[in-house]
């Protein structure tokens, strides 16, 4: 009979290695459990805050195109339609210059370029906003009044979108400020995505006779379409949120205009600029339903994200 051998005992090693590995999982759920906490306590505070505003006008408050604080009727559509319009813009122009960007430190770019270009670039995220909204005023929206917008106007009067008198406030030099927030976010991002397709891919598709540029849309951007359509949608979530640099070159008008020579005003611009200074509680909790709105807006933007990027893997089957 062949005697057993017996289990050695744990030693003291694999003891420290489960108590830091338990450890470490209830650290990491805890950090993870906190931050659902704080975002559930920090939305019950906006809606607790803002629920007398909600008593008063209910769901018409979308769409109520008064903002008076003397007659205490307020209304968010013409907020709603700043906020959604001048992130639109800024998206659509930060979109495709910050994926060439991305494009273009991963696959193009001089090794000797690379990395002082993506520092330069990434530094933009580093400037206080409202040092580039002070920017947009002293700088941008004259040069945009002198030169940009009076040359649209000229050429494209025709389109709506360039329609009306020159200003150096309006919808424009907002887009463009909030392009410049979004354009470092998506360009680091997209060069991550673009620096972790396999360079078997690439080099292969090179081998088979692809110029650059084919391995380029056929191989690398399928290869990472979910993660730049997140990335845009990340930046999108900047701009929506993005209060003080805007609120100072978008004018503070409130209409429904597409020109983008007109002023306009956004929901975090408004929050920023009046909060302080409300007048009544009705205002405060107003102004605090404009919170509400930009917070389901944000969260509608994030879904949307990642319906898009689970059903472009799914297509591709990379995942579910």
């Amino acid at each position: 009979m062949i005697a057993e051998t017996p289990t050695p005992a744990p030693t003291l090693g694999r003891r420290r290695f489960r108590i830091g590995d338990a450890g470490l999982r209830i650290l990491a759920g805890a950090a993870a459990l906190g931050s659902v906490l704080l975002v559930a306590l920090l939305a019950y505070k906006v809606v607790e805050e803002a629920w007398p505003a909600i008593s008063e006008f209910g769901i018409a408050f979308l769409w109520g195109k008064e903002w008076n604080a003397v007659t205490n009727q307020f209304g968010a559509l013409y907020l709603i339609w700043g906020t959604a319009f001048s992130s639109a813009v800024a998206v659509v122009i930060a979109a495709p210059v910050a994926i060439a960007i991305g494009l273009f430190l991963s696959e193009l770019a001089p090794r000797a370029l690379r990395a002082p270009v993506g520092a330069l670039v990434e530094l933009l995220a580093a400037i206080p906003s409202v040092v580039l909204g002070l920017w947009g005023i002293i700088v941008l929206g004259p040069f945009l009044q002198e030169h940009v917008e009076p040359w649209l106007a000229h050429w494209f009067g025709w389109i709506p979108f360039f329609s009306g008198d020159p200003s150096n406030v309006g919808l424009l030099p907002a887009a463009i400020v909030l392009t410049i927030m979004i354009i470092p976010i998506v360009a680091s991002i997209s060069r991550e995505l673009f620096l972790s397709v396999p360079g078997e891919l690439k080099q292969g598709s090179l081998a088979l006779g692809s110029t650059r540029w084919e391995m380029v849309r056929n191989v690398a951007i399928p290869q990472v379409s979910a993660g730049l359509i997140a990335a845009i949608i990340l930046g999108l979530a900047r701009a929506l949120g993005e209060a003080i640099a805007v609120s100072q070159v978008i004018g503070g008008g409130l209409n429904f205009s597409l020109s983008v020579f007109a002023p306009a005003d956004t929901l975090a611009g408004r929050i920023a600029s009046q909060y302080q200074g409300s007048t009544s509680d009705l205002q405060t909790a107003s102004l605090a339903y404009l919170a509400v709105i930009l917070l389901v807006m944000s969260l509608v933007a994030n879904v949307c994200a990642q319906l898009i990027v689970r059903r472009i893997r799914r297509q591709m089957g990379t995942g579910h």
